[in-house]
């Protein structure tokens, strides 16, 4: 099975080679979409195979675990690699309209290409060395794509999304050490029966450092600030493909170690995270309520939303772990589409300052269906996928009577409608204040093909897993399952052990 996990990491990274041999020349453009539709290809089959077959493991180079370099896919897994190749296909063809001559020279398809290999390398990795690789994969080339084209509020948000980076770097780093020094191995599945024998209470230090490192990856409170601060500045193709992904490789690492290896304290652990998801769902909501520019709307409800992810994890039971991985999968979807929507909105009305556009349902009203679709789907509305995500998680806390994060959930829901309802009113519905109409027509034919075709094609996506929910929510309780009870993961990486 290696070169099934192998084949996802590798097309990215061949794919960004070769746009960087040809960012001179248009053909790069095409090579991007080209490279993300083959591996679209390569995450269907892997999806395939781990339906079929369950838990697959690869041992690189041919060292068996746990010494050499692992790759593991199991549902989650699989998943999250498929997701992330259908908005790597959605991005790159946007980008076609978006992204302009100057910014190819300057090497834009190969950075997005390497983001992409990163958080597939993330995904499928079951080292935890590794895992710190493909986090410095795509720190260096989030970085890249931040701050190219050199404007000064790319290079602040720049500065500070890197700066908190590094931190959680050092974070991360020192707790591999500390547990590598505790277990002598630092494979994933190794370490699950490892760390048993290690001592408890140094265990549960290494495990708030973990916490703590992945908590900035994932923006949780009160390690959010970079991004607010950064994900408004980019082009709209940086700053879909970063709403949609980089944070849930922090979840995803959340979800994975909190699950598989600190599952020994989980009074104590489970419960820091109960907090965190909290605040992080109640200040997210609160600074996207706060803001007047659509971006900065989208950034701070990514922080809030992640809160909601968090939530299954912190509760730990198998309902609210199927509600974590269901939020995931549509998250991912709709707030990569929002910012897509929002970029369209900026080139036709003249920004995203929502006091300085408008008209956008009288003179663009597909658009305006578009928009609907992600947002309400995003505030909970049924049928979308939000409303199943977050149903799915107001269950599972009312289930152990957790009444008070129940409310927190509920009237979080209801903020981000007020949100949402701001952005229509004021971009969608009421008159452009200049008296501009910003209509689709400017546009040209391929600069409308390219913005449309991945909007409909992600709200299309989002519509199926609402309105026909059963099958997601089956793979979502599978999902959970194989999180809960990760002896098949074990079993597959080490072999049956005596």
């Amino acid at each position: 099975m290696s070169w099934l996990l192998a084949l996802p990491i590798a097309i990215p990274f061949l794919t960004a080679v070769a746009t960087f041999l040809t960012r001179d020349m248009p053909v790069g453009r095409w090579l991007s979409i080209i490279g993300s539709a083959i591996l679209l290809a390569a995450s269907i089959v892997l999806m395939n195979t781990v339906l079929r077959e369950g838990v697959i493991a690869g041992q690189m180079g041919g060292w068996a675990a746990p010494f050499g370099i692992t790759l593991v896919a199991d549902l989650l897994s699989a998943v999250m690699v498929l997701i992330t190749a259908i908005v790597a296909v959605a991005v790159s063809i946007y980008a076609l309209a978006d992204v302009d001559e100057k910014m190819e020279r300057l090497g834009y398809h190969a950075l997005f290409n390497m983001l992409i290999a990163g958080v597939v390398g993330a995904f499928v990795t079951g080292d935890l060395f590794n895992l710190y690789v493909w986090f410095e994969v795509m720190l260096i080339a989030s970085f890249g794509l931040l701050v190219l084209g050199g404007r000064p509020e790319q290079i602040d948000g720049g500065v500070k999304y890197v700066a908190l980076n590094l931190v959680s770097t050092i974070m991360f780093l020192t707790g591999i050490g500390l547990l590598y020094g505790m277990t002598g191995t630092l494979n994933m599945a190794d370490l699950a029966s490892a760390v048993d024998t290690a001592d408890q209470q140094l265990l549960t230090v290494v495990a708030v450092l973990f916490m703590i490192a992945f908590g900035v990856k994932a923006a949780v409170f009160p390690l959010f600030f970079w991004l607010p601060a950064s994900y408004h500045t980019p082009a709209f193709s940086v700053s879909a493909v970063f709403a949609g992904l980089l944070t849930k490789v922090g979840v995803y690492a959340l979800l994975r170690m909190f699950t598989l290896v600190f599952d020994h304290d989980t009074a104590f652990t489970h419960t820091i995270l109960l907090w965190v998801a909290g605040f992080t769902m109640v200040v997210g909501v609160l600074g996207a309520a706060a803001q007047s520019d659509m971006r900065k709307i989208l950034s701070f409800h990514i922080v809030s939303q992640i809160g909601y992810m968090i939530l299954g994890l912190a509760l730990l039971t198998p309902l609210a772990i199927v509600g974590a991985v269901f939020y995931l999968v549509h998250h991912i979807v709709v707030k990569a589409n929002l910012f897509l929507i929002a970029g369209v909105a900026q080139r036709i009305a003249g920004g995203t300052e929502l006091s300085r556009i408008g008209g956008l349902y009288k003179s663009a009203p597909f658009l305006a269906v578009l928009f609907v679709i992600p947002a309400f789907s995003l505030a909970g509305f049924p049928p979308l996928s939000g409303f199943w995500a977050k149903f799915l998680l107001v269950k599972a806390t009312l289930e152990i009577e957790a009444w008070f994060i129940a409310f927190i959930a509920l009237a979080v829901g209801l903020l981000t409608i007020y949100s949402m309802t701001k952005i229509w009113a004021q971009a969608f519905w009421e008159p452009h204040p200049d008296g501009v109409e910003p209509k689709l027509s400017k546009l040209s034919t391929r600069e409308r093909n390219a913005f449309l075709i991945p909007i409909a094609g992600l709200a299309i996506l989002t519509v199926i897993i609402g309105t026909m929910p059963e099958p997601f929510v089956q793979f979502a309780e599978r999902s959970a399952a194989q999180l809960l009870d990760p002896t098949p993961y074990i079993t597959a990486v080490l072999g049956e052990q005596p």
